[in-house]
């Protein structure tokens, strides 16, 4: 009898684990061995991605797309026109896309690479911000535009913000005009679009607060389901003050103000990202500050944020997104740095914001790549990388 109760206790141990949950974490590859990924899912549950290919110092970028019950990925399509004007080295300064009217994708990015617009001549061809859509037809995507009319000098990472009423903002960092203060006469600028992306309204500072810039870190624009518009970036005041700092406009970007400021002294750039996503109830931003990476939650409508939640170890490159019960995945890179990959890390936290079991790290994050994610409409999570 006894010999018995040890098998079946044996075979029930077994049986558990056979029928453990699943992981609610899927990893993928970026396609065609690319790099720089982002993804956003549209109001169809599509999911839309960019990735960077070829050399480092200027190459091209992809777009790609799959319908929520397929497995895989669209044929590539070229962004940009002009061969080679996007850049991968540092991590921070590769495209971004958001998701518009009518699900219409938007792509912007720091025209910095070799090819014929930023290879020769003034600063002002040096350094283009690019802005693209998709076309009429899906199809293809129309001719790269420059934004910048006067705001120029682009070193860190330019972004694109879009509603579904059709407002398209790109945002970036530069010195302000007769700057003599180096990163603390630094500003944010925006210019924005009320047709869709058609035409944009000539670049203004978004905050007359002075507020500087880290001139080598990234930026993140987002634009809410209710048409509130983000800005989170690296602030430089005194050259010290290097406070990740998150802007909110109620007023389709034409004021911001102060919602959240996350401190840090620190004397040089950390060439840092951020990033920012909508939740069933709030926005999740994150960021990295003390060599850690954050992220808290704001509330649009009293634009009361949660204190933040840091992770324990050392990390750069953070994503935060939400599922439909309530659960965050945090996913962060470890070990990278100039010219040198790393991996993936991530931690799955409850409704309360409480640490879950499930949480893991993957080797093989390529040179100057970053992961992206976003929720599955199963609920699961799937992180690029």
């Amino acid at each position: 009898m006894t010999r018995v109760f040890s098998s079946l206790a044996a075979w029930l141990t077994i049986a558990s684990v056979a029928v453990a949950a699943p992981s609610s974490v899927h990893l993928l590859r970026t396609p065609d061995d690319g790099i720089q990924p982002q993804a956003a899912v549209d109001s169809h549950g599509r999911v839309h991605l960019i990735y960077f290919k070829g050399s480092p110092q200027g190459g091209d970028i992809f777009y790609v797309h799959r319908d929520s019950r397929e497995l895989s990925f669209s044929k590539p399509i070229q962004v940009n026109t002009q061969p080679g004007t996007a850049i991968a080295i540092g991590t921070i300064r590769g495209a971004q896309l958001a998701i518009g009217k009518n699900d219409r994708v938007h792509v912007a990015w720091d025209g910095m690479g070799d090819g014929p617009a930023s290879a020769k001549g003034s600063a002002k061809v040096q350094h283009p911000l690019f802005y693209t859509r998709l076309n009429d037809s899906r199809e293809a995507f129309e001719p790269e535009r420059n934004i910048i009319t006067f705001a120029y000098g682009l070193d860190g990472g330019s972004s694109v913000a879009a509603d579904r009423d059709g407002h398209v903002y790109v945002t970036w960092h530069a010195p302000q005009p007769g700057n003599t203060n180096g990163e603390a006469g630094r500003a944010v600028f925006i210019s924005r679009s009320t047709d869709e992306g058609k035409t944009f309204a000539p670049e203004k500072r978004a905050i007359d607060q002075p507020l500087g810039a880290c001139d080598c870190c990234g930026m993140r624009s987002f634009a809410d389901a209710s048409g509130l518009v983000y800005i989170l970036f690296r602030t430089a005041t005194e050259q010290v003050n290097r406070n990740e700092t998150l802007l909110l406009s109620r007023d389709h970007g034409a004021t911001f103000s102060v919602a959240y400021s996350h401190q840090w002294k620190l004397t040089t750039c950390p060439m840092s990202s951020a990033f920012i996503s909508q939740t069933p109830a709030d926005i999740l931003a994150a960021a990295e500050t003390h060599g850690r990476v954050f992220f808290v939650s704001l509330d649009p409508k009293t634009g009361e944020t949660s204190p933040p939640v840091v992770s324990e170890v050392q990390g750069k490159h953070p994503v935060a997104i939400a599922n439909s019960w309530g659960q965050t995945l945090f996913v962060w890179t470890e070990g990278t740095g100039w010219n040198k990959g790393g991996s993936v890390a991530w931690q799955i936290y409850d409704s309360n914001g409480t640490p879950a079991p499930e949480k893991g790290k993957k080797e093989g994050l390529p040179t100057w790549s970053l992961p992206t994610a976003f929720a599955n409409p199963d609920n699961t999570f799937s992180i690029i990388y």
